[in-house]
């Protein structure tokens, strides 16, 4: 295992993104007084277009102003009414960040879609992802690399005590790298990217923006490799997803931060959160049958749910985020 200086606290608990409701004002509250030690900007997709992770990271791009088309986002020929309401949200959403954690000094996480999940969902003016063009594709990857820096420095600068990480939300890569995006008809796959062209403009968005970054990949066979030598600090993975511990076990051996999503999204049949001690096991169990020393544990690895929470009650969200908080100091303690 190598030495490394983590951009988080031993024992902490972070939120991958989304929660319920409307209130940005409540939600920040929330993430603040439930995750202390290392909030995220929260994501509210129930405010409609423009509040969902595509269109909230289409307001970012520079130079490429995104519509909604169809119930779609698509490359739009000028800026229009939904690329400002995107813009304004996240205006919005930065400024109440600023006035709950104006003293906060610890880390802080935002999130963005990575490039390969917003060219699977982004259309062509014509018509089509914007996956089956790989010099939009490349143009996109720049687009968003320049945003995403801009995007850092106006968090840096409404928090100039408190410390970016950032988090690329990147459910589509596994489908993207082995050619199983469907195309507009449904009857045929987009070609796959290789491995090295995708390492490539992930490095290249992960480079610009200039602060420590983790890919969050709620999908099964995450690229653990590619997304570690393409400068990322961190993945963020749903636990009841990994299936071959061997990569895992490699990816954090080579010094990758695991954000573990243990804690389930959705209450299970018994209707209620899991105790912080269930999620502490959960945690615990992984690790040791990945076989590190326990030591390690708590600073390597963030508790998290195991995706965003946008579909959960109120009450069961922040229920799951103080479970994981406690699970993180639990594992602090040992």
């Amino acid at each position: 295992m190598t030495d490394h200086a983590w951009p988080w606290p031993a024992g902490a608990a972070t939120g991958i993104g989304s929660l319920p409701g409307t209130d940005i004002a409540e939600a920040q509250r929330i993430v603040l007084g439930e995750l202390p030690a290392f909030p995220h900007l929260p994501e509210l997709p129930a405010r409609g277009p423009g509040a969902d992770l595509i269109g909230r990271t289409g307001g970012l791009l520079v130079d490429l102003p995104v519509e909604l088309y169809a119930g779609r986002w698509r490359i739009a020929p000028r800026p229009g009414r939904d690329l400002r309401r995107a813009r304004d949200l996240l205006e919005r959403d930065l400024d109440q960040l600023a006035e709950q954690a104006e003293e906060y000094a610890g880390p802080v996480k935002v999130q963005a879609a990575g490039p390969f999940t917003l060219a699977a969902a982004l259309e062509l003016p014509i018509g089509g992802k914007l996956l089956r063009d790989p010099g939009a594709v490349r143009d996109l990857t720049g687009s968003l690399a320049e945003g995403l820096r801009g995007h850092v420095e106006a968090v840096r600068r409404r928090l100039p005590r408190a410390s970016v990480v950032l988090q690329l939300d990147e459910p589509s890569l596994p489908a993207v790298l082995v050619g199983r995006v469907p195309t507009e008809s449904g009857f045929g796959t987009h070609r796959a990217v290789e491995t090295e062209v995708a390492r490539t403009l992930l490095r290249t968005v992960i480079d610009a923006a200039g602060t420590p970054t983790v890919v969050h990949c709620c999908a099964p066979d995450v690229p653990l490799e590619l997304i570690r030598t393409a400068g990322a600090v961190g993945v963020a993975l749903d636990l009841g997803l990994v299936t071959d511990l061997d990569p895992l076990g490699e990816a954090i051996d080579a010094g990758l931060g695991l954000l573990a999503g243990a804690a389930p999204t959705l209450p299970p049949s018994a209707g209620r959160a899991p105790t912080s001690a269930e999620v502490a096991d959960r945690v615990r169990l992984l690790w040791d049958r990945l076989g590190f020393a326990r030591r390690q544990l708590a600073e390597q690895v963030v508790v998290t749910p195991a995706c965003g929470l946008a579909g959960a009650t109120p009450q069961y969200a922040r229920a799951v985020l103080a479970a994981c908080r406690d699970a993180g100091r639990r594992l602090s303690e040992e």
